[in-house]
């Protein structure tokens, strides 16, 4: 082949050329091949990575070079939807065992409480009453923030009490937070308080995942549910430093995700999927039911199928598990940037 030819192919058309080559030719070497198409050294590196990360050919033997092992495209990926679910099984193992020992500590070990010398105290509480009372408590007691997490909508009985402890708090110079679930804003009477409460000085943003109820004060005090899935589940009442930190720690990192309140948050991201399709996809990939999903987003069955179906489109997977598998080779899975694409 020309040179003239072998430069009109770039990128990936280079290594397409070069495989269709070795596969018409299985004696010949990669560098014959290679010194074939005139390809420069760069090229020729280039198309050698391509090949092996797509485990399209192997070189079993660095000590020469020639050397190489041609893999039929069907076995590649194959073996690349294995190690991408051997991956993905690894995530959820480890999530797993994550939740394991968060409910351990929700358990006996935070019953027992920790050492007199970490200050930490930690009781269990299945009064509802006796929760109101701490947080009335509270709003008379906190010196300097709240850090408040809704899951859902504010009972209507509740609403009045909330905005008193609101003025409360603005009147001694407390700053407050409030981050809700997104799907909120959907609901009346909810606007008019989220309204109420920015009128009063509270900081608001909206998420579409919030993991669970949580009221946080003065890196002191800490309520939350003992089952995040379970809003009537008993309540957490931790106080000290030592504890709380690790709760304001993820109250932070939801807190920076979500979208302040009153500003439009962007449509796509740039992956392509809305913010309620990658939340979807994180819970695909966790191993979360669609009914889950369903409730977590606040959301229908056939709203979290067509989320699902969007995603597979974007992603220009035919089955969940495929999407699942791209999403993961893209990095959309934990945090990290995309892989770069030849």
């Amino acid at each position: 082949m020309s040179r003239n030819a072998a430069v009109s192919r770039t990128g990936s058309d280079q290594a397409l050329a070069v495989y269709q080559a070795l596969r018409a030719r299985p004696e010949a070497g990669f560098d014959e091949v290679a010194d074939r198409f005139e390809l420069s050294a760069e090229e020729r590196e280039r198309c050698r990575c391509e090949l092996v990360s797509l485990g399209l050919t192997a070189f079993p033997d660095p000590s020469e070079p020639g050397a190489h092992a041609v893999v039929d495209p069907d076995v590649a990926l194959l073996r690349l939807l294995r190690r991408e679910r051997d991956r993905l099984q690894d995530r959820l193992a480890a999530t797993s065992r994550a939740h394991t020992a968060l409910e351990a500590l929700a358990g006996p070990f935070l019953r027992a409480g920790a050492a007199p010398r970490s200050e930490v105290e930690v009781e269990i509480v299945t009064d509802p009453q006796r929760v109101l009372r701490e947080l009335s408590d509270l709003t008379e007691s906190v010196r300097t923030a709240v850090h408040v997490m809704h899951t859902g909508s504010v009972r209507r009985e509740d609403m009045a009490a909330e905005l008193e402890r609101d003025r409360s708090r603005a009147a001694r110079g407390v700053r407050v937070r409030a981050m809700y679930s997104r799907r909120v804003g959907t609901v009346p009477e909810m606007t008019q308080h989220l309204e109420d409460r920015a009128a009063l000085g509270v900081e608001l943003r909206l998420s579409p995942v919030v993991p669970m109820n949580m009221v946080l004060a003065d890196e002191n005090f800490a309520l939350l549910p003992t089952d995040p899935h379970d809003p009537d589940s008993p309540t957490i009442l931790a106080r000290g430093p030592g504890l709380v930190r690790s709760y304001l720690a993820l109250y932070e990192y939801c807190w920076q995700a979500a979208s302040r309140y009153g500003e439009e948050p962007g449509e796509r991201g740039g992956d392509g999927l809305s913010d309620q399709q990658r939340a979807a996809l994180h819970m695909l990939a966790s191993g979360i039911k669609d009914e889950q999903i369903a409730r977590s987003l606040g959301v229908s069955l056939r709203t979290v199928s067509r989320l699902l179906s969007e995603v597979m489109q974007e992603l220009g997977a035919a089955s969940r598990f495929e999407a699942g598998v791209k999403a993961a080779r893209l990095g959309l899975l934990d945090g990290e940037g995309p892989e770069p694409v030849a």
